[in-house]
């Protein structure tokens, strides 16, 4: 609340140097932020599964004759929930390296990323993932989407329910969380869910760091076969920071050794 209340008062103060705008709309805006921030977690989850949804339709999902499809259900055998939260798993034909997890416990993984890590890796990628959803900071950043997207203006007309989002706002949000970052403290304590993930499903945790290594290379402009350079410009614009990404891999790398586990040979 105290946050709100702050987030509140210093939109007053920009826009009450704006002579031009009326006092009733900054209240009617004030409402509206104050709602957004407000909702509940069914309701993250209603407006999460819409974006999905829609990102679902835009993308080549392969079915499950597949064999990326088939070597993720292999992978994720058994990993069905996280907080009481189902996980979906889903796999996109894309040459991009990327994977990602929602409030709602969808899980996407872009074929991309299969093709240049083993099984272990991505495993650790998706419980870095996951570990977002566990944490809370993917509903965190939602909710932050929705309160900086037109979505508010839906969210605070339908009187109490689940608002039906156009395409047009779903485009507006999708914006919006495309633009939010995850703290460096976020992003350390999902490793550290990936890390434990690995270990509580068998797996080595050198695996966070040898997959941390490789979108590093990928990220530097390394190649490999099969790697195109779109795929290589998707990496860049994920891990852009790449003395963050070393020292992660370095933190990654003092707790496996720490915990006594031994890396594998390459």
């Amino acid at each position: 609340m105290k946050k709100l209340i702050i987030m509140l008062a210093a939109a007053s103060a920009l826009f009450a140097s704006c002579s031009s705008l009326n006092p009733e709309y900054l209240l009617s805006s004030g409402a509206k932020l104050a709602q957004a921030a407000s909702i509940s977690d069914e309701y993250i989850q209603a407006y999460v599964s819409q974006y999905i949804a829609q990102l679902d339709a835009q993308n080549n999902v392969l079915p499950e004759s597949s064999p990326y499809v088939k070597r993720v259900r292999n992978m994720t055998a058994g990993i069905t929930s996280v907080d009481g939260i189902p996980l979906n798993f889903k796999v996109y034909k894309t040459d991009d390296v990327n994977a990602f997890a929602c409030a709602d416990g969808s899980v996407r993984i872009y074929s991309g990323l299969l093709d240049r890590m083993t099984d272990d890796e991505v495993l650790g990628v998706v419980g870095h993932e996951i570990g977002h959803v566990a944490l809370k900071h993917s509903k965190k950043q939602f909710k932050q989407a929705l309160m900086t997207s037109a979505v508010r203006d839906a969210i605070s007309s339908t009187g109490g329910t689940v608002a039906v989002l156009t395409a047009s706002q779903l485009g507006d949000l999708g914006e919006a969380l495309m633009s939010a970052k995850y703290s460096r403290k976020q992003e350390n304590q999902a490793d550290d869910y990936g890390y434990q993930f690995l270990v509580d499903h068998g797996k080595n945790p050198w695996a966070m760091v040898s997959a941390f290594e490789r979108l590093l290379t990928l990220s530097s402009g390394g190649t490999s076969a099969g790697t195109s350079a779109a795929a290589n410009s998707a990496v860049t614009e994920i891990f852009s920071d790449h003395p963050a990404t070393e020292t992660r891999i370095a933190r990654m790398t003092e707790k496996a050794t720490k915990d006594g586990y031994k890396r594998p040979a390459k």
